[in-house]
């Protein structure tokens, strides 16, 4: 898949999130760059390899403790900066999250929802996901 744009499935809120995760035997930190309910772009010079699954720890406000995902890359490459059209892009890792069943994928995307809701404001939030 080239850059996730053309299969995007959900809208993106340009949200960054502390995310937590572990290579080999390494911990790392990074940031979302945006999150959507099917996916995040992680921030970061140094990708996982495309297809690797997964655990990562995302750092959301509301919640008490980090919210535990699994994932998957989609893709890797550079994300353009939209507000600043002359920065360069941002290198990183397009991840889809991978749910253990539709009870989790509804409880993950309500999480996302209520995020999203907070941080946008919900007249933004409902622009973005065309209800609007």
């Amino acid at each position: 898949m080239s850059k996730g744009d053309n299969r995007r499935q959900h809208p993106r809120a340009p949200i960054e999130l502390r995310v937590e995760y572990k290579k080999v035997n390494t911990f790392f930190y990074d940031y979302t760059r945006n999150i959507s309910k099917g996916g995040t772009f992680i921030k970061t010079p140094k990708p996982l390899p495309e297809g690797t699954e997964f655990i990562f720890l995302l750092v959301v406000p509301h919640l008490e403790r980090p919210l535990r995902l699994r994932g998957v890359v989609r893709w890797i490459g550079d994300q353009p900066d939209p507000p600043r059209p002359r920065a360069k892009p941002t290198s990183g890792m397009g991840i889809e999250f991978v749910y253990e069943d539709d009870a989790e994928r509804d409880s993950i995307n309500k999480i996302v929802e209520r995020l999203m809701i907070d941080q946008l404001g919900e007249l933004a939030y409902t622009n973005l996901m065309g209800d609007g």
